[in-house]
């Protein structure tokens, strides 16, 4: 009987056994044909390995191709017929930030399971093609930065489950159709050649994913004839009666005029007022309370949109924020002498007083979560950064104790605390100026074309740097923390090395300084923000490494969804598609160090885990940056030492 069953199952496993091979050995074939076909940097793949699922940029799942990422390898030429066809498994297909040209091949259509294509910054032209309507998978599809031509199809709206669809900076032209059963939750068409009206259901996103169109309504301004307006006619005033134009008689505009006359009058009288009562008072003191900061944030305390180029108020003294508090003010309380001086830390070098500081032009930096911040040029001495504390709740004697302690650290990722001044109206700090300015500003302050890209090199190095100022700062005890770490407080030097910033205020000041702006730093189990042990300091830490890797702020407002923070964004993106879509491109234009950004990324998730003592300590991540940092060093000379080998890989 067990024979009988044998010979009747050897022909179907002759029959089933053919079947297998060719379609893994044609998967194979096509990932080669895409080689051949591509000029630019040849994919360095070893073909003498067995399987090609372990290729660079390959994924597999059981034995077949479903994910291609090779973003920013430098391909060129056009995608040739006949590969897709046989790579029908396909989930992911990215190909951003190359050269590639022409359109996109007709196969393409045969990869039905399709999620996501990420084509953007290439060479593409011509028209959309409809083969990507018939994709019915598709989520996410990229095509921005490319010479794509001609009129958006209406026929988007058979890709029912789209959610991304990123279309700017191309040469599309004609009007954006209705898209009633379309559920967008990302899109962009700026920089095109559209005109007409924003569809009403598209009028939900924001100004910038129209900007540089000849487009109307909402967001942007009102289209002529909305809402009952109409335009200006030529040589008369705006009416809706009819389209008549309405003159205006000589009475009334003699009546304008006179009446315009007199209210000159008045307010150039109302003005004399107010300039002899201002000089009649111009030697009494002026209360610290009335005296109105500018409201300027430091750049990532605000979502990457509303980041502002400003900050600057060169006419602004620190005199004029802090003379009345200081300079003879019944309210300013003296030392025990009946002097009142700056008191200097250790060895800093006293080569200014308190006269010199308040004599100093300033320019407001910034406001942060512990105060507003300015930079002191004085006319004889350094150039020095001075935080005016806010909510300031303990005792002089409380305050004196605990800020120096935050003086007597001393190390070289630190931003050293130089002086303080104490008194009831007034807490000042001075502290070494950082002339590059914060990691949030070099991140997320000029996208122009004036911008330098942090290559991986720059941002590795930060991290360390960032990492071993923490770390110094967990070596003082166990119960002491940073308490408000972000990209904001990572302050850069000319050479762009890291120094950790406003460590040691949070314990400072009051609950009313809670930091709720810069919550996407902030560790889940941390209520109090006065009270952050040091493993809710590796979680700040980890996002800030996430910004670093990703480029995106943690309350960036292009995440996938409303309150998503960085962190889960990242998991789900890793998950989901494949870990280097979660990347800054400005990090994939640098070649061979895809490994380090992994391992730095890897590392930033399990800084950022859920659970406290799942978290890494200080000690451990500055051990691990360190040996990723020498391992790409050593791939580097390594690859200047070794010969080309692209010749020796066969074609």
């Amino acid at each position: 009987m067990q024979l009988l069953k044998l010979l009747i199952l050897l022909p179907l496993l002759l029959v089933l056994l053919p079947l297998v091979k060719p379609d893994l050995g044609s998967e194979r074939a096509a990932l080669l044909a895409l080689r051949k076909a591509l000029g630019g940097r040849t994919l360095l793949w070893n073909v003498t390995e067995p399987s090609h699922c372990k290729w660079a940029g390959v994924q597999c799942e059981k034995d077949q191709v479903v994910e291609i990422h090779l973003p920013g390898v430098a391909l060129s030429g056009q995608l040739p017929t006949g590969i897709f066809g046989n790579l029908t498994h396909l989930r992911t297909l990215s190909l951003r930030v190359n050269a590639l040209t022409g359109g996109l091949p007709s196969d393409l259509a045969s990869c039905v399971n399709l999620r996501n294509l990420y084509l953007q910054q290439n060479l593409f032209s011509g028209e959309i093609p409809d083969l990507l309507f018939s994709l019915p998978d598709l989520v996410r599809l990229n095509l921005a930065s490319n010479n794509f031509s001609g009129e958006i199809p209406p026929d988007f709206n058979k890709l029912v489950r789209l959610k991304t669809l990123f279309l700017e900076n191309n040469k599309l032209s004609g009007s954006i159709p209705e898209w009633d059963a379309l559920k967008l939750e990302q899109f962009n068409v700026s920089n095109n050649l559209l005109n007409g009206s924003v569809p009403e259901k598209l009028q939900t996103f924001s100004q910038d994913s129209f900007l540089g169109n000849s487009l109307c309504g909402k967001p942007l301004d009102l289209c002529p004839g909305d809402n009952g307006t109409s335009a200006a006619l030529p040589g008369g005033i705006e009416t809706n009666e009819g389209g008549k134009k309405k003159k205006l008689s000589g009475g009334a505009i003699a009546g304008i005029v006179v009446g315009s006359a007199v209210c000159l009058l008045f307010i150039l009288f109302v003005l004399i007022l107010l300039c002899r009562k201002k000089s009649s008072k111009k030697t009494s003191s002026v209360d610290i309370a009335t005296v109105k900061q500018p409201e300027v944030e430091i750049p990532g305390e605000k979502p990457v949109s509303d980041v502002e180029n400003g900050g600057h108020n060169n006419g602004f003294s620190v005199a004029a924020a802090a003379a009345a508090a200081m300079t003879g003010n019944t309210k300013v309380e003296a030392n025990s002498t009946g002097a009142k001086k700056l008191v200097f830390f250790g060895n800093s070098p006293r080569v200014f007083d308190l006269e010199d500081l308040l004599r100093a032009s300033a320019e407001v930096l910034g406001k942060g979560t512990f105060g507003t911040a300015y930079k002191a040029v004085m006319e004889i001495g350094p150039v020095v950064a001075v935080k005016r504390l806010k909510d300031v709740t303990i005792t002089e004697k409380e305050f004196k104790e605990k800020i120096e302690s935050v003086g007597a650290m001393d190390q070289e990722n630190l931003v050293p605390l130089r002086a303080y001044y104490f008194s009831r109206d007034e807490k000042l700090l001075v502290y070494d100026y950082m002339p590059m300015g914060s990691l949030s500003a070099l991140l997320h302050g000029n996208k122009g074309a004036g911008r330098t890209p942090l290559n991986w090199e720059t941002r590795s190095g930060i991290a360390l740097g960032a990492a071993r100022g923490i770390e110094y700062l967990h070596s003082q005890g166990p119960n002491v923390s940073h308490g408000n770490i972000k990209s904001s407080n990572i302050l850069l030097t000319k050479s762009y090395d890291a120094r950790v910033s406003d460590f040691g205020l949070a314990h400072l000041v009051g609950p009313s300084s809670t930091p709720n702006r810069v919550a996407g730093y902030r560790a889940p189990e941390v209520t109090d923000p006065r009270k952050v042990s040091q493993k809710a300091d590796v979680y700040s830490f980890g996002v800030l490494l996430l910004e670093l890797l990703t480029g995106k702020a943690p309350t960036h407002a292009l995440l996938n969804e409303e309150g998503v923070d960085l962190p889960r964004w990242v998991q789900s993106v890793v998950r989901e598609e494949w870990t280097s879509e979660v990347f800054d491109l400005e990090l994939l234009r640098y070649q061979n160090v895809e490994e380090e950004m992994v391992q730095m990324l890897q590392l930033a998730v399990d800084c950022a885990a859920q659970y406290p003592d799942k978290r890494p300590s200080m000690p451990e991540v500055t051990r691990r940056i360190q040996e990723l940092r020498h391992s790409s060093v050593k791939e580097d000379q390594d690859q200047i030492q070794q010969p080309d080998m692209i010749n020796d890989i066969e074609s």
